[in-house]
């Protein structure tokens, strides 16, 4: 799939399983069919539940009538707003940003409904099969309200409200602004600009939303098994919301499948089996189908920018203005408000630039469809579309090569850390070094001229480059989302040997399939002195540390393995402690590695079993105060964030308006590397999720709200003849977390989409075609194209 090359420093000491190309431990159990997802635990005859969905965009529920569902063959219950009204709390995604309206989260319609694939009524009956089948005996009256299906009516004088409690459809809106950037505009020699989009997307995972709630009848506590990357938030807010304490509440994400951020928010189906396995004190189980899946499921982007930029005469960016209008579904998400994508594409929109002054403003504005939420990359693919863009159109202007103009915009190494215009602090990062180790990898000038000849020829050839920085594994100075009241910047670790001598360590990272149970061992082996198969890895549950978070915002690497490093030289100081009295060595003498503590220069040795059974069970071979439980938890909070950085080169061929990628070029740098295999791993998927982005996924809803994309027989996602080989660099500036680790698991996504774009666009600038929304499909470009011939034989009619 690609030549893994690396472009930084060659002295760098590299520990023992730390840089390795270790193959993941979790890949037998998930490749030979023993992997445990949600789906298939096996509760004590469990009840399983079914939703009544809207078919409504907007409506007034006015009567509800389950009689006859009811009395349907193992129906067990039927559930409404009405009947569960006293059994829980509102759930409310709070923030303290201003102009914000946080819209409360229940788990069933109540009153009226707000999209299509809006649940209204849940059964709970015996089989799944059973529970579809008492769905059609459920008649409810709706009375039809105006549909809102695109955010800017949304935002048009007159049109109707979906909450009319938040009083309008704008739940979120925010400005950036540093400088005169309307003087700068206007005294700029270029000025450069335009509409772009980027159109909503599904994110799709393998494996649709899945929970099982189970029931202890002698605790009356749940055990929530959830297809979930934040377990730890989703037990916090369901044991607040139903009044029920943390330990009898447990919260688990086993093997998940695939997530893609659409699992990493609360949902009403999560309030809602928990409350249906305590009415009813029995186990519940619900798995979405795939048109459910497409259809409830948080859904991606949906962002419209009308952006300008200014250029002084050297291709100097002074200035940058950007409007806006996040279109950001039904509903406000929990715990990361509806501002979570829209905000982030302003706070983000100058990027790795040097640019001088900048005015951001932002709407997130209600619709009648699913709410967006985390979606890999979460606001860095639209901004990094737009700003590329920008970067290209103003080349073009200023008659500058395409790299050249990026290379005099880009913060240099002794510009670090530097604060971007909308106040984002970049810390140093291989801004420059990507830039031009992508270059080098693609053979850039070579490209150039292989293009030239092309044109000379008649043939469509394009080439396009996308430069982008994100912050990654943010501490406590930063939240994910602004003015969210939750902690999101510090995560636990804690790791254990037993009295066998079996290491365990626990984490609150929930892993969905990033390969955090081999990453974290290599960790945790190298700083505690263990072999790497020795080391077992937990995560993803509730009750092993005392907060689990979750994993998200590319921060388990960083947070997580920072906790490992930590509570592992704790618990390696123990060790050494008591070895020291079994071998009779100073502690300060005594070395551990591969699972043993040896006196150096000696062949004195003791094993972990050994050590552990000197604490655990012998109770005459140490004295009583050198028994201390071989333990270590740590809490990490690396406090600010780190910075990522990538530059992305596409080489396409648009000739039968599919833009067919003919050579694609990744250099990243995400510090310090734990195993390249899974980088490359993670760079490989994000690309091709990025490649969806820019030519096949779209979720087109029409005038009346309605889904028209909601199978996969419409909405069309790329295949494997889809992806090309990828060339990835690696370029590892040691970042000051600990560790030296920066994330990287959503940079493919951020890059490959404005990659794609700027390269489309620069295949068809000899038409005077530009590209300013994505996905570019065949049609679009066809239309373009076509257009594009109309318009010339226009121009020589005259």
């Amino acid at each position: 799939m690609n030549s893994d090359r690396r472009a930084g420093p060659s002295d760098v000491l590299r520990p023992r399983n730390v840089g390795a190309p270790i193959k993941r431990t979790e890949d037998p159990r998930l490749l030979t069919g023993n992997g445990e997802y949600t789906s298939d635990r096996k509760p004590d005859r469990p009840l399983h539940l079914a939703f009544l969905r809207s078919g409504q965009p907007h409506a007034l529920i006015v009567r509800i009538d389950s009689a006859a569902a009811q009395a349907a063959p193992g129906v067990v219950a039927v559930l409404t707003a009405e009947d569960i009204a006293g059994d829980f709390k509102p759930v409310i995604p709070f923030s303290r940003m201003p102009n914000y309206y946080a819209t409360p989260i229940v788990p069933l319609a109540s009153g009226k409904v707000r999209y299509v694939g809006e649940a209204v009524v849940a059964v709970v009956a015996t089989s799944r099969y059973l529970a579809e089948d008492a769905l059609e005996l459920i008649d409810v009256e709706y009375e039809p309200l105006d549909a809102i299906s695109r955010a800017e009516s949304a935002i048009a004088d007159g049109a109707p409200l979906l909450h009319e409690a938040a009083g309008t459809n704008v739940l979120i809106a925010r400005e950036f602004k540093k400088g005169d950037v309307a003087a700068d505009l206007k005294a700029a020699a270029v000025k450069v600009g335009g509409r772009f989009e980027m159109t909503r997307k599904a994110p799709l995972a393998m494996e649709p939303r899945s929970y099982a709630a189970e029931y202890d009848k002698r605790r009356d506590a749940i055990t929530l098994y959830t297809s979930s990357n934040i377990p730890g938030i989703v037990r916090d807010a369901i044991s607040e919301s139903l009044d029920l304490p943390g330990h009898r509440l447990r919260v688990v994400a086993p093997d998940v499948g695939g997530s893609f951020g659409s699992k990493g928010s609360l949902y009403p189906e999560e309030l809602l089996i928990c409350i249906a396995a305590r009415r009813l004190r029995r186990s519940v189980k619900w798995t979405a189908d795939r048109l459910e899946d497409v259809s409830s499921s948080s859904q991606a982007f949906a962002e419209i920018v009308d952006a300008q930029m200014g250029f002084d005469a050297d291709g100097i960016a002074t200035s940058l203005q950007a409007d806006v209008i996040g279109d950001v579904g039904a509903f406000s998400i929990y715990p990361w408000t509806c501002g979570l994508e829209p905000v982030q594409v302003v706070s983000f929109l100058p990027g790795p630039y040097k640019i001088g002054s900048y005015r951001g403003t932002v709407r997130g504005v209600a619709t009648c469809k699913p709410p967006t939420g985390p979606y890999r990359g979460v606001g860095r693919p639209i901004s990094t579309f737009v700003a590329e863009r920008l970067m290209d159109l103003g080349a073009a202007a200023l008659g500058i090569d395409p790299l050249e103009i990026r290379r005099r915009n880009l913060v240099r190494a002794e510009e670090f850390p530097y604060r971007i215009a909308s106040g984002i602090i970049w810390d140093k990062t291989g801004f420059i070094e990507c830039l031009e180790a992508a270059a080098e990898a693609a053979g850039y000038d070579q490209l150039r001229k292989e293009q030239a000849d092309a044109r000379k020829q008649g043939r469509l050839f394009g080439i396009g480059i996308a430069s982008y920085a994100e912050l990654t594994g943010i501490g406590s100075r930063i939240a994910v989302a602004p003015g969210m009241p939750i902690n999101t910047g510090s995560e636990t670790a804690k790791i254990t040997i037993d009295s066998t001598g079996a290491i365990t360590a626990a984490f609150g990272v929930a892993s969905h399939g990033q390969g955090l149970e081999t990453t974290l061992a290599q960790i945790v082996a190298d700083d505690l002195g263990a072999r790497f198969e020795d080391v077992r890895v937990i995560q993803g549950d509730s009750d092993e540390v005392p907060m689990s978070t979750g994993t998200y915002a590319s921060r388990s690497a960083v947070l997580g393995g920072g906790a490992a490093k930590h509570a592992s030289r704790i618990l390696q100081e123990k060790i050494k402690r008591v070895a020291s009295h079994l071998l009779e060595a100073n502690a300060d003498d005594i070395e551990v590695s591969e699972g043993k503590a040896v006196v150096l220069g000696t062949d004195r040795t003791v094993t972990f079993k050994q050590i552990a059974k000197a604490v655990y069970s012998d109770m005459k071979t140490l004295p009583v105060d050198a028994r201390e439980e071989l333990s270590a938890t740590y809490t990490y909070d690396p406090i600010n964030g780190t910075t990522a950085a990538a530059t992305h080169i596409a080489v396409v061929d648009p000739v039968t308006c599919f833009a067919r990628i003919l050579k694609f070029v990744v250099a990243e740098d995400c510090g310090r590397l734990i195993n390249p295999m899974i980088v490359d791993g993670q760079v490989h998927g994000g690309v091709a999720q990025g490649i969806g982005a820019a030519l096949f996924e779209e979720l087109i809803y029409d005038e009346d709200g309605q889904l028209l994309t909601a199978s996969l027989v419409d909405y069309m996602i790329p295949s494997a003849p889809d992806i090309p080989f990828m060339d990835v660099v690696h370029v590892e500036s040691v970042s000051a977390a600990a560790g030296g680790f920066r994330g990287m698991g959503e940079g493919g996504t951020i890059g490959a989409p404005a990659a794609i774009a700027n390269a489309i666009a620069d295949a068809l600038s000899p038409l005077g075609i530009g590209v300013a929304i994505l996905p570019m499909t065949p049609e679009r470009i066809f239309k373009l194209m076509e257009q594009a011939k109309l318009k010339s034989r226009g121009k020589a009619d005259e």
